[in-house]
This record gives structure tokens, sequence and C-alpha cells, in this order.
């Protein structure tokens, strides 16, 4: 079946303001597309987390979202630092968050472990130096 919709989206980096705004985007337009609410929480999640990580440790970034009436895939795109140890950084509670961001209530080290957690598929691709994109696919 032909996609229903893609969607992109710009996320600012050090903007805890605003940090969550794309998520709530898209949690709206999945429910406004009829989506089982259960795959829109799910979502929604997943994708807090990334944009949050991105906020955090990559000074922003591009969160593209494909939307197709069996399959919603989110790729989240950055040219932070890149993650230097991908199997530490996927340990539930592990965090390189600085103290001023764990004092705002984040940097809890959930971020990638939640996005497994909620996703149906999670590719990570990281570089040093380079940057790092996150796919999440959800079965609709």
């Amino acid at each position: 079946m032909a996609e229903l919709m893609k969607l992109h989206y710009e996320v600012n980096g050090d903007d805890f303001t605003r940090a969550g705004e794309t998520s709530s985007k898209v949690k709206k337009t999945l429910n406004q597309l009829g989506f089982n609410p259960e795959v829109v929480r799910k979502v929604a999640i997943a994708m807090y987390e990334g944009e949050i990580n991105m906020v955090i440790h990559a000074d922003g970034g591009e969160i593209d979202v494909a939307i197709a009436p069996e399959k919603i895939t989110v790729v989240m795109k950055d040219v932070g630092p890149g993650i230097p140890d991908l199997d530490m950084a996927m340990t539930e509670g592990f965090s390189t968050a600085d103290h001023s961001v764990r004092e705002l209530g984040f940097g809890a080290g959930m971020g990638l472990p939640n996005m497994k957690k909620y996703s149906d598929g999670l590719n990570i691709e990281t570089e040093l130096g380079k940057g790092t994109t996150v796919t999440l696919e959800f079965n609709a």
C-alpha cells in the first residue's frame, strides 16, 4: 500500500522549552488519521526520547516521518559528536548528560533503551565526529 504522508521537522539544539514539540505534532497527526492509540503512544514515547537526545547531545537535527497504513517509520538524523560506545549507550541508566541537563530532569539514561522498547525496529548508525542516524519502525 502506498504511503499516506511524509513529514519533516527541524529540532533545535539546547532548546529544552520546545523539546518534545515534534513528537506531540506527530502524535496529533496519527490520532487524526485514526491509528490505534497504543501504536500512537509507542511512536510518541520513542520519538520524544530521540528528540530529547538530539537536544541534549547533538545540537538538534532533523526528523523525517513516513506514515503508511501498515507501518510508521521515523528517521532522526543529527550532526552531533556521535556515540562513542553504542553498547553502553543502550544500557538503562547510562548517560553522558552533564549536571546542568540532569538538573532540568533530563539525561537519566533511558533514551535509547526506551526507543528500543517502544519500537518494532531500531537501527542506529553513528560515526564519531560526524553524527548519528536513528531509524525507528512501528507496525501499525
